[in-house]
C-alpha cells in the first residue's frame, strides 16, 4: 500500500493562491513515487483576487477551497476534516496564497499570524513525527511555528536569480537556520522531519523547479 500524503492548497494561481506548476509537480512526483495524494484546502475567502494578466487586485471575491478544487480536478476535502492519523506525510506547495490565505505573511512578514486550521495541521504532523514537505514561500509557515528549525528558500543574497532572498533573512530573525541550496536541491531537517526546496523563489527554468520539487517529494515519501 502506497503512502498517503496530504497536499494542502491555498487557491489557484501564483499571485493569490497556490502556484499551479508547483502543485502539479507535487502531484506528479507523488504518483511517480507510488504515493496517494489527498488534497485539502481551507473553506475560507481569499484575502483578495488578483488579475493575473495585469498583476492587480480586483473587486471579485473567491473561495480558497472552491479555487483549489480546480487543481485537484474536484477531488478535494475541507482542511477542517483532515485527520493526521490516517495520513503519512504533509506537503504544502508555494504561491502567494500561502502568504495571503494560509497566513498573513504577505502583509505582516515575521509578525504574521497563521490560520488556526493550518497551524493545527502542521503541529499535528510534527507531533506525530510525520514528515512535512514545503517549497517556495511555504517554509515560512514552519519558520513561524517551529523555532530553531532548519529550512531553505534558496539563497539569502538578493540578485537577479534570487529576487526573494530577503525572505531567508526574515526567517533567520525568527530564530531558524537558513541553509543556502540551489533550485534543484533540498534541505532535510532530520530532527524536525522538514524537507524544503526553493522552487519559484529562484528565477530558474521550469524544469529545474520541477526537478527540485521531485527531490523534495522523494525525501518526504522516504521519511514517511
Amino acid at each position: 500500500m502506497g503512502k498517503r500524503v496530504a497536499v494542502v492548497l491555498a487557491g489557484c494561481g501564483v499571485y493569490d493562491g497556490s502556484e499551479i506548476h508547483e502543485s502539479s509537480a507535487v502531484l506528479v512526483h507523488l504518483s511517480r513515487e507510488g504515493a496517494q495524494a489527498e488534497v485539502y484546502a481551507p473553506d475560507v475567502d481569499q484575502m483578495h483576487v488578483v488579475d493575473h494578466v495585469k498583476g492587480q487586485p480586483t473587486q471579485e471575491k473567491r473561495n480558497v477551497l472552491v479555487e483549489s478544487a480546480r487543481i485537484a480536478r474536484g477531488n478535494i476535502k475541507d482542511l477542517a476534516k483532515l485527520d493526521v492519523k490516517g495520513l503519512d506525510a504533509l506537503i504544502i506547495p508555494g504561491g502567494f496564497g500561502v502568504a495571503k490565505n494560509l497566513s498573513t505573511w504577505a502583509t505582516q512578514g515575521k509578525n504574521c499570524t497563521i490560520s488556526k486550521e493550518v497551524e493545527d495541521v502542521l503541529k499535528a504532523f510534527h507531533a506525530a513525527k510525520k514528515p512535512i514537505g514545503l517549497c517556495c514561500i511555504s517554509p515560512v509557515l514552519a519558520a513561524k511555528i517551529f523555532p530553531g528549525c532548519e529550512l531553505t528558500v534558496g539563497h539569502d543574497t538578493e540578485c537577479e536569480k534570487w529576487p526573494y532572498a530577503k525572505t531567508a533573512e526574515t526567517m533567520k530573525e525568527l530564530g531558524c537556520k537558513h541553509v543556502n541550496k540551489h533550485v534543484t536541491e533540498v534541505h532535510v531537517d532530520v530532527k524536525n522531519k522538514l524537507v524544503t526546496t526553493s522552487a519559484f523563489m529562484c528565477n530558474a527554468p521550469i524544469h529545474e523547479i520541477y526537478d527540485g520539487i521531485g527531490k523534495m517529494v522523494k525525501e518526504v515519501v522516504r521519511l514517511a
